[in-house]
């Protein structure tokens, strides 16, 4: 049986990677409309100065660029998705993050591929008290 074939994206399209005339939107509008998976490239292509960088999700919410999980200067930078995890980049150039909104976010598969990830913040203290209190309840029957 043959594989579907991988698709090559260029992040922002004819935009590029630059600092956004409408801020974040434009490349979370750009990422929403892409059907990103494992085996796909999204290429970073861009002039001027600007970088490239992998940062966590508590990261990349508040543009933090100390300790990327990977950093790129050089354009163009290709990166192949090999796993259905969401991926966070920004530009760690001055404030094109936190300021202008230089940030992407690429989320590979479809929503079944994401049931671990949680929609809120609250969603582990919830699904830690859903398991405590089934627990309370299996020992309650079973201690009769």
């Amino acid at each position: 049986m043959l594989g579907a074939a991988a698709d090559n994206y260029t992040v922002g399209d004819d935009l590029g990677w630059t600092i956004p005339p409408a801020g974040s939107i434009a490349y979370k509008t750009w990422a929403n409309k892409k059907s990103f998976q494992i085996g796909d490239t999204i290429v970073f292509n861009w002039t001027g100065s600007h970088t490239v960088a992998e940062v966590s999700e508590a990261n990349y919410g508040n543009c933090t660029k100390s300790n990327p999980l990977a950093l790129y200067d050089s354009s163009p930078v290709p990166i192949t998705l090999t796993s259905n995890l969401t991926r966070y980049f920004i530009c760690t150039v001055d404030n094109h993050c936190s300021g202008l909104g230089q940030k992407v976010t690429i989320k590979i598969g479809g929503d079944d591929d994401h049931w671990w990830e949680g929609n809120s913040a609250s969603s582990p203290t919830l699904n830690i008290a859903a398991l405590l209190f089934c627990s309370a309840i299996a020992a309650f029957f079973l201690s009769y």
